[in-house]
């Protein structure tokens, strides 16, 4: 297995952290233009929790984001993450000025950014392979599951064929793409979580996040889980059914991450 902390130091020579940034988007599914309420199992902080949040400039943010891991990272070295939301759900002018005011410092090597594939424009898909020529830029895109019947019951509002060609397009481009993978939603059998994983390996993701889902307040996700409508899985089944997905996995593909914690 190709860890990212392994592809990181080959990519830059160095152990490198993720800044993670709060761009004030929102998502399409939240706003009205496709849905309300966002994806069921989103937090009302689109899953930036950990976001250097309502401190003012992407420089400041920055910053303060630095101080918080500047004893664990001895090389001084980061990555500019724009995890809250979906970031790319903007003006291609807006966007180009808050992902070159993060690339700006010397000590930012990289950029990434979460977003949703149905908000990947081509004229921001241009801004991202110039930027990239710049400094390395990656793609984090939600996909979830490709399942969609299960997709439209967590109010994603978006099919898996969008998906494909987000990832052929970003690909085309030259850019990074890690895609973002939950296991055991509810409606997934094994099967799918599997069918999943072959799916984002097939259209040649460079990299895989791996979520066991957790029910968050104040979610759709937690109202349907206090009526008993699903479960949750055990560490146990969640280990099992990780191993099989990893074991789907070519060498060359980067798990960025093996689960995924709330708040």
């Amino acid at each position: 297995m190709r860890t990212a902390n392994d592809y990181y130091r080959a990519l830059f020579g160095c152990k490198v952290y993720k800044l993670s940034l709060d761009g004030g988007f929102t998502c399409p599914n939240r706003d009205g233009r496709l849905g309300t309420g966002g994806c069921a199992f989103c937090s009302g902080s689109g899953s930036g929790e950990f976001a250097q949040r309502s401190c003012g400039s992407i420089e400041k943010q920055l910053e303060l984001a630095k101080e918080r891991v500047r004893a664990k990272c001895k090389t001084g070295k980061y990555i500019a993450y724009f995890q809250s939301f979906t970031g790319t759900y903007a003006p291609v002018e807006k966007l180009e000025t808050l992902f070159r005011e993060a690339m700006k410092p010397d000590w930012i090597v990289g950029l990434s950014i979460g977003t949703r594939p149905d908000c990947l424009p081509e004229e921001v898909i241009s801004l991202l392979e110039g930027l990239n020529r710049e400094k390395p830029v990656s793609i984090e895109l939600g996909l979830q599951t490709a399942n969609d019947a299960t997709a439209r019951a967590m109010n994603r509002c978006y099919e898996t064929s969008v998906y494909l060609d987000a990832v052929k397009r970003l690909k085309m481009a030259g850019l990074n793409v890690v895609t973002h993978i939950i296991l055991g939603l509810p409606g997934d059998t094994e099967e799918d979580m599997l069918e999943t994983t072959r799916l984002a390996v097939s259209c040649g993701t460079d990299g895989v996040k791996f979520h066991l889902l957790h029910v968050l307040k104040d979610t759709a996700l937690e109202t349907s889980y206090r009526r008993g409508e699903f479960r949750c899985l055990t560490m146990e089944e969640y280990g099992s059914i990780l191993g099989r997905c990893i074991a789907l996995l070519p060498p060359e593909t980067v798990v960025h991450r093996i689960t995924g914690d709330g708040a």
